[in-house]
């Protein structure tokens, strides 16, 4: 039965959900492998897994950085400047590449950036080690 109570980012992670901090190393090495030069190289195949694995870090990233956002005053810069992010990541989540490989490597490409800005606002919440 439904207490009404709503979660906020002291109550912990949900039940069922893994309470293990983000892995920000892996998420900004697999995020690196799409910027820069070298990913014009990788292969159809090696792309696609690296944007399944940029979607799954950033589904695991929002809600950790979204629960250390609400938990800061409603005019805080930083909660804002998070939140922001979330909503950008979300978006760009929804989005589906046009066809052709340049086309996929581009909408990865905004994936890692989107990958990339989390880590830094997980970081700068306080959620990550300095």
């Amino acid at each position: 039965m439904a207490t009404g109570r709503t979660r906020n980012a002291t109550d912990g992670p949900p039940a069922g959900r893994d309470s293990r901090p983000l892995d920000v190393e892996t998420m900004r090495a697999t995020a690196s492998r799409l910027i820069g030069e070298a990913a014009s190289l990788l292969s159809a195949d090696e792309l696609e897994a690296l944007t399944l694995q940029l979607r799954g870090h950033m589904m695991v990233a929002i809600p950790d950085i979204e629960r250390a956002a609400f938990a800061l005053p409603e005019d805080d810069v930083p909660r804002a400047c998070a939140l922001a992010c979330v909503g950008e990541a979300r978006m760009r989540l929804d989005l589906a590449p046009d066809h052709g490989l340049a086309a996929e490597l581009k909408h990865a490409q905004r994936l890692a950036r989107s990958v990339n800005a989390l880590c830094d606002h997980h970081h700068n919440l306080g959620v990550a080690p300095s």
